[in-house]
């Protein structure tokens, strides 16, 4: 029986953290967990349907979609990326998912979560985070990599605005803000190819589980 491995990894907009998350996944055959997906499903859902009571509508709707789905949606939209930033400022949405993230989390013991609260808030304690990696990648970078996963359908000078704006939303919300752990491993993305992120943190997982 494999041993319990719980990585948590956090970072900005386009910071590396979804690559990352993936090899490291791919390496340990580990879940991989997107957190972040059910706030894009969320803001999809609202964005689309509108409804009146969206803390209601949403506790309905999370409750009867499994994430398997949720991760086979088109939901990248740059408008749905915007209104994200929008909704996990808001508390009560925050915790409805939360809550299903949790549930997930606990059912699995060998899993690699990514998003931005993830080591300070959903893997903080019960179950607490084997290790935590907090992804950094300068902002002209970031731009050009979404501008480039966005088929350039949009401005590069707008990819940009929208991925300053949402750090800093990010960053400066009330509840659960992006922040950093202090004994994460600091991944910057921006200085690292995929084999030399991919090495520093096997090195780091290694080192922890020895």
């Amino acid at each position: 029986m494999q041993k319990k491995l719980r990585i948590a990894c956090d970072g900005a907009a386009a910071s590396g953290k979804s690559t990352g998350a993936k090899l490291i996944a791919k390496q340990y055959k580990l879940l991989l967990f997107n957190s972040g997906l059910y706030y894009r499903y969320a803001s999809f859902l609202i964005l689309k349907n509108k409804p009146q009571d969206k803390i209601k509508y949403l506790k309905k709707k999370l409750n009867n979609i499994s994430y398997k789905r949720i991760s086979k949606l088109d939901i990248y939209s740059q408008e749905i990326s915007k209104y994200v930033a929008v909704i996990a400022q808001q508390k009560e949405i925050r915790k409805i998912i939360d809550k299903l993230q949790k549930k997930i989390i606990k059912n699995n013991n060998r899993i690699c979560i990514e998003g931005r609260d993830i080591a300070s808030k959903i893997l903080n304690k019960n179950p607490k985070y084997d290790i935590a990696f907090y992804f950094k990648c300068n902002l002209k970078v970031a731009s050009f990599r979404r501008w480039i996963d966005l088929e350039k359908k949009i401005s590069l000078s707008e990819v940009k605005n929208s991925l300053k704006l949402r750090t800093k939303l990010d960053k400066n919300r009330t509840h659960s803000p992006l922040t950093r752990v202090k004994d994460s491993v600091l991944i910057q993305s921006d200085k690292l190819n995929k084999f030399q992120m991919l090495k520093k943190m096997i090195d780091a997982i290694e080192k922890k589980i020895r």
